[in-house]
């Protein structure tokens, strides 16, 4: 193997370990629960937004240059500072941080302590994510690289398994629109929004093995991500997979986190579910020190050091600490309005920059967002439970909004408006 072709796999096999994060497990058996026997739509539409967008974040990000605010750019600085701003604090105190300490407390702390209080686990949790977050001891990267390769044996033993004897038979399930309920539910990952900050860091990686051209770093990491994608493609089909032949054994209401666990415990019994538990857990433990590091250094890095980077992780583990209580499938509720509003937007901007960032004018950027923009946020109050029936009414009309997808029509057009203006200005500019 050459050094080039060594370096993709590397890189490929440190992306995997970065999006592999051990709260997103706990959607694709869900999905497939749900969607029971039409599991591979569920799958497909799953699939686009959990690792087709991020793959393609990735690519777009490091044509743009790198940053979230590089891809939001061509919208206007404004715009790309509160993007970035959101989208930290998205995968970071809001939603992703949190998500760990509920997910490590419902999988890993009370199927095996069921006498102790989430405060206490959230407590000890935090603490432990504080310690290593402030020291940036190296000793979480070595104890990561040990996590994701067992955490990955373990899931891989219990989808053989359960594909060769299945739990159950495959029964039809309760939701609609199987191909639209997925798409939604790989918001979820938030792995598109993480793919934006994740490239940079894979460009870093990529210069400090000497591909400095800008050509190399797009080629390298879009293979890098090619690699990413095939391995998490297999984990989560196989994990719908096995929610889909789990109908009969759980009740309709069961829990993301129960239902995951349950399946472990029914495939490998007691054992299976010990070690999905403590596997899942200080996955969840690591990622949670990463992401807390992440929004320390970002908080720190736009102040210009005003605000200091230990006070910054403080504040993030105290609010995450004390969100986490509420659960998995309370955050998971929560987070549906943001990510509602958020998704379409990152969407948008990662179709337009992989099409030809600079061949594209900026005032169709522009149209794009603020056509999408015009549903999304209505879309994100009635998620919120704030629905504002007339304007539902007269959304419910447009092309594909049944499907799920109010937003991509009032894109296009905003696009097409932004065309206009682009030749307008051309010819005004001929003109003169």
């Amino acid at each position: 193997m050459n050094k080039k072709n060594f370096d993709v796999a590397l890189v490929g096999m440190a992306l995997f370990a970065m999006f592999f994060g051990a709260g997103n497990l706990i959607f694709p058996p869900y999905m497939g629960f749900l969607s029971g026997s039409v599991w591979s739509l569920a799958l497909l539409g799953f699939l686009i937004t959990g690792i087709g967008m991020p793959l393609m974040g990735i690519i777009a990000a490091a044509r743009a240059g790198g940053t979230i605010e590089h891809l939001a750019g061509r919208v206007g600085p404004n715009f790309a500072r509160v993007l970035s701003i959101v989208v930290i604090l998205a995968i970071g105190p809001l939603l992703a941080i949190p998500r760990t300490a509920a997910t490590t407390f419902e999988m890993g702390v009370r199927p095996n302590l069921p006498w102790l209080p989430p405060a206490v686990s959230s407590l000890i949790f935090f603490g432990i994510t504080l310690f290593f977050a402030l020291n940036r001891k190296k000793v979480v990267d070595k104890i990561g690289k040990f996590l994701t390769p067992f955490l990955l044996v373990t899931l891989v033993t219990i989808i053989v398994k359960g594909i060769v004897t299945p739990l159950g038979p495959l029964t039809p399930g309760v939701i609609d629109n199987a191909f639209s309920s997925g798409f939604r539910e790989g918001y979820q990952t938030m792995d598109a929004l993480a793919s934006i900050v994740f490239a940079e860091i894979i460009i870093v990686a990529l210069v400090y093995k000497g591909y400095k051209g800008v050509r190399d770093q797009v080629k390298l990491a879009s293979l890098a991500g090619v690699i990413a994608a095939t391995g998490l493609g297999l984990v989560y089909g196989g994990l719908m997979y096995l929610g889909a032949t789990s109908r009969t054994l759980f009740a309709a209401d069961v829990e993301r986190t129960s239902l995951l666990i349950g399946i472990a415990e029914g495939i490998l019994g007691g054992a299976g579910k010990v070690a999905l538990g403590l596997a899942v857990s200080l996955a969840c433990l690591t990622t949670s020190i990463g992401l807390t590091a992440t929004v320390g250094d970002y908080f720190n890095g736009i102040t210009k050091g005003k605000v200091k980077y230990k006070l910054i992780c403080i504040a993030t583990v105290v609010f995450s600490g004390v969100f986490a209580t509420v659960g998995v499938t309370k955050i998971v509720q929560i987070a549906v309005p943001l990510l509602v509003l958020v998704y379409p937007v990152a969407i948008i901007l990662i179709l337009l920059t992989i099409a030809g960032r600079r061949a594209i004018p900026r005032s169709v950027y522009i149209g794009a967002i603020c056509g999408a923009l015009a549903t999304s946020v209505f879309d994100a109050l009635t998620a919120a439970g704030l629905p504002i029936t007339a304007l539902n009414t007269l959304l419910a009309k447009i092309p594909l909004a049944e499907a799920g997808f109010p937003w991509i029509l009032p894109a296009a057009l905003g696009g097409i408006v932004g065309v206009f203006f682009a030749r307008r200005e051309q010819t005004q500019d001929s003109a003169e």
